[in-house]
């Protein structure tokens, strides 16, 4: 008799923690996350309170879980192989707007910024769980390209901010200010294109 969970049971176990995660969301963008208890995302979930503390413990554990699912479905893919930093960077960017763009997203730094004074734990995951990953599967993509002498990019690190921070301030950050803010696929293409062109001129291998 075998212990193993079958492939029907973890689907309904990846359905509940779904359902988790998205009714925690929503609930701590509406009521803050202070004043949002695990009772009430179980409840909004519809899953039982044993259910949601066997797969979260704790707030901290499930808002851990919000971070890490926002920001792992723009890395699934993987980063592209070096040798073409043209097609490279601009894969890259287009799979960013791509991810700034969903509603998910700025829901999550929205919940972060106002929660911050109060508990900057949030904030900390946001980073380290997030957004720091993230920044550096792109600066690991330049370090690639740059030991391919494709191009000269001796600080990939500052490369990588400039890069992802062009795409970001048009495609990203009014949103947190302008609610109905919102661009156009073709506009999203023209920036990541004229980021790259704009990287290609300052870092592309002389010769």
């Amino acid at each position: 008799m075998t212990t193993e969970p079958t492939a029907y049971h973890q689907r309904v176990s990846e359905e509940k923690r779904g359902a988790i995660v998205r009714a925690a969301t929503r609930l701590f963008l509406e009521n803050g996350y202070d004043r949002t208890s695990l009772a009430r995302i179980a409840e909004a979930a519809g899953v039982s309170k044993a259910t949601l503390f066997k797969q979260f413990p704790t707030k901290a554990a499930l808002f851990d879980a919000i971070v890490t699912a926002s920001w792992d479905s723009g890395r699934e893919d993987g980063q592209p192989p070096a040798g073409d930093p043209d097609a490279g960077l601009t894969a890259i960017g287009l799979r960013y707007t791509e991810l700034l763009g969903r509603p998910g997203m700025a829901d999550l730094f929205r919940i972060v910024i106002a929660e911050l004074p109060r508990f900057p734990e949030l904030g900390e995951a946001q980073f380290q769980r997030g957004k720091l990953p993230y920044f550096d599967a792109v600066r690991r993509y330049l370090e690639a390209e740059h030991a391919a002498g494709t191009l000269d990019c001796r600080e990939p690190e500052l490369a990588a901010t400039q890069f992802l921070g062009m795409i970001s301030n048009y495609v990203f950050w009014p949103r947190m200010l302008l609610p109905r803010w919102g661009t156009e696929a073709a506009a999203d293409e023209h920036v990541v294109h004229e980021a790259v062109a704009t990287m290609l001129a300052r870092y592309a291998a002389k010769g």
